[in-house]
C-alpha cells in the first residue's frame, strides 16, 4: 500500500509537469528534470563545493541566456544579463509580481513584503518606512555602539586567531535582536539564536516535508521563532497601550505596533508584524556578515587599504572622550571607509539573487515564459561561495 502511494506521488507531478507544458509552444530550451527535484540539488551542491560560479557560466555556454529548469519545487525560466536585469525591474504588477521559493515563502510566512502585492504592499512598506528615515536611525547608532563594543570584548580582544564570517553573524544578530525586538543579552536572545540557526538552514532547500529532511527541520524552527515573535508582540502591544502610541526611536516591532492607519486603527496585524520581523531578520543577517567579512579581508589582504581606514577611525577616536560612544555626526566622517564598503559591495554583492512570479504569458527575448512559472535570475559570487561553503 505504502508503495502505491509512493508511485502516485511520484507519477502526479510528472502528469502535472506533461499538461503544464503541452500547450506551450517555443518555451525557452533547457530540461524540467525530475519532479519537486529538478535541478535545485545540482544547484545546491555546486554551491557548497564554491562551483556554483561555474555551474552558471556552464548552463549559459549549453543554453544561452534564457532557459527553462525547475528549481525547489517550481518550473522556471532562468534569465541572466544586463537585458535580464532590465526587463525584471522594469516590469509591473500586470506581468510579474513578487514571490519567493515554496520553501523561503513557508519558513517566513505570506505576509512579508516579498510576498504581498498591489495597495498590500504599499501600506506594509508604508508602514516600515518612518522607521528607516535617517531621523530614526540616528537614535540607533549609540545602540549599535553598545553590542559592537560588547561583542568585541568578549570575542575579539586577547584572541591570537579569530574566524570572521561566524562571529559577524553572531554581531550581526545581536544588533538586529536589539533594534527590532527591544530583546537584551539573555536566555531568551540566546535561545532564539539557536533556532534562528536552524531556521535559516533549510531556507534553499527543496521542499519536501519530510521528517528527515533538512527543510522540515527548518520549518520547526521557523515555528517556534515566529511563537517567541509573536510573543514579544504581544509584550509589547500591552506596552503601547499603557504608554500610548510611541514614536518610531523604539525598536521595530514597537514601530509597527504604533502606526495607524487614517481612521486610527492598527495598519498591521499580529501575522503580518511577524512575518515582516522575520524577512528583516533573515534580510539583514547573512548580507551584513558576508559585507562586514569582505571589508576585513580587504583590509588584510591591502595595507594601503588598512592603513587609510585606520588612519581615519583614529582621527575619529582621537577626538572623542574614553568610552564616548559614536554619533551620527562621526559616521558622516567616515567617507574612505564608506567608499570600502562600496567597493566591497560591488565585487561582491550578498544576494543569491530573486524570484518573480509570471502573471500571464510572457513574451520575452523570442520565447514564452508561462503563466504562473518562476521567473529567476541568480547573482554569484565569492560572497555566496563562502555562506554556502560553511
Amino acid at each position: 500500500m505504502n508503495s502505491i502511494i509512493w508511485i502516485i506521488c511520484l507519477i502526479l507531478p510528472l502528469i502535472f509537469l506533461f499538461l503544464k507544458t503541452r500547450g506551450h509552444k517555443n518555451l525557452p530550451p533547457g530540461k524540467l528534470g525530475l519532479p519537486l527535484v529538478g535541478q535545485s540539488i545540482s544547484l545546491l551542491r555546486a554551491m557548497r563545493s564554491n562551483t556554483a560560479e561555474k555551474w552558471l557560466q556552464d548552463r549559459i555556454a549549453r543554453y544561452g541566456p534564457v532557459s527553462k529548469l525547475s528549481l525547489f519545487g517550481k518550473p522556471t525560466v532562468f534569465i541572466h544579463g544586463p537585458a535580464a536585469n532590465r526587463f525584471l525591474f522594469s516590469s509591473d504588477s500586470s506581468s510579474m509580481v513578487n514571490q519567493q521559493t515554496k520553501s523561503i515563502q513557508k519558513i517566513l510566512g505570506d505576509r512579508n513584503l516579498l510576498e504581498l502585492c498591489g495597495e498590500d504592499h504599499k501600506r506594509v512598506r508604508g508602514a516600515f518606512m518612518p522607521f528607516l528615515k535617517p531621523d530614526s536611525l540616528k537614535q540607533y547608532v549609540q545602540r549599535m555602539d553598545h553590542e559592537i563594543r560588547e561583542h568585541i570584548a568578549m570575542h575579539w580582544q586577547g584572541k591570537k586567531q579569530v574566524k570572521v564570517l561566524p562571529l559577524a553573524k553572531i554581531l550581526t544578530f545581536n544588533i538586529i535582536c536589539s533594534l527590532l525586538f527591544g530583546l537584551e543579552r539573555g536566555r531568551r536572545r540566546d535561545k532564539f539564536v539557536e533556532i534562528f540557526q536552524e531556521m535559516i538552514m533549510g531556507m534553499w532547500s527543496v521542499p519536501i516535508d519530510l521528517p528527515f529532511t533538512r527543510y522540515r527541520r527548518s520549518l520547526i524552527a521557523s515555528a517556534k521563532a515566529q511563537a517567541i515573535i509573536v510573543e514579544l508582540i504581544k509584550e509589547k502591544k500591552l506596552q503601547v497601550e499603557q504608554n500610548g502610541p510611541s514614536s518610531s526611536r523604539q525598536d521595530l516591532i514597537t514601530h509597527l505596533l504604533s502606526v495607524r492607519d487614517e481612521d486610527g486603527k492598527e495598519m498591521l496585524s499580529e501575522a503580518e508584524i511577524a512575518h515582516n520581523v522575520m524577512l528583516v531578520m533573515i534580510a539583514g543577517h547573512d548580507t551584513s556578515a558576508v559585507v562586514i567579512t569582505f571589508i576585513m579581508r580587504a583590509m588584510a589582504t591591502e595595507m594601503a587599504v588598512y592603513e587609510a581606514v585606520l588612519q581615519e577611525q583614529e582621527a575619529i577616536a582621537r577626538v572623542k572622550g574614553t568610552g564616548e560612544a559614536l554619533r551620527w555626526e562621526d559616521l558622516a566622517k567616515m567617507k574612505y571607509t564608506w567608499r570600502v564598503a562600496m567597493e566591497v559591495l560591488r565585487m561582491y554583492p550578498p544576494v543569491f539573487g530573486g524570484f518573480r512570479r509570471a502573471v500571464k504569458d510572457i513574451h520575452y527575448n523570442g520565447y514564452i515564459i508561462p503563466k504562473d512559472w518562476q521567473v529567476s535570475f541568480i547573482i554569484l559570487s565569492v560572497a555566496k561561495l563562502v555562506i554556502f561553503s560553511l
